[in-house]
């Protein structure tokens, strides 16, 4: 992930923005990785059980990223992409903390996603 063009987010004057590709009745909770979208973007994929009705899906994902970051939920914001799949999400704070901890935690996802499927395959 040293690679910015790599990473789903850039740093800003108020902290990181974060692309993500939420997928909303997703059956669980949950970040599943990056992934390279077709025209090049890089996003975070994320997916969360609640409907996209009435901004439930959006405040379920400030709520996973709050918990998956530790950041107060009142630091994340939906910068672009409300009504959308695609989003790009604001996270206020020191970017460079910020950064490390994105990092940080898309390695423990890679991780897991390593693990598991190292358990599958044997």
């Amino acid at each position: 992930m040293s690679d910015p063009a790599a990473r789903p987010w850039r740093e800003t004057r108020e902290g990181i923005a974060l692309d993500v590709r939420l997928t909303p009745r997703g059956g669980r909770d949950a970040l599943d990785g990056v992934e390279t979208l077709a025209d090049g973007r890089t996003v975070l994929k994320a997916r969360v059980r609640a409907a996209p009705t009435d901004g439930e899906a959006n405040t379920a994902l400030i709520r996973l990223l709050s918990g998956a970051l530790r950041l107060p939920r009142s630091q994340i914001s939906i910068a672009s992409g409300a009504t959308a799949r695609l989003k790009t999400v604001v996270l206020q704070g020191d970017p460079i903390a910020l950064a490390a901890t994105l990092a940080a935690c898309l390695g423990r996802i890679a991780e897991k996603d390593s693990q598991s499927r190292t358990a599958t395959s044997t």
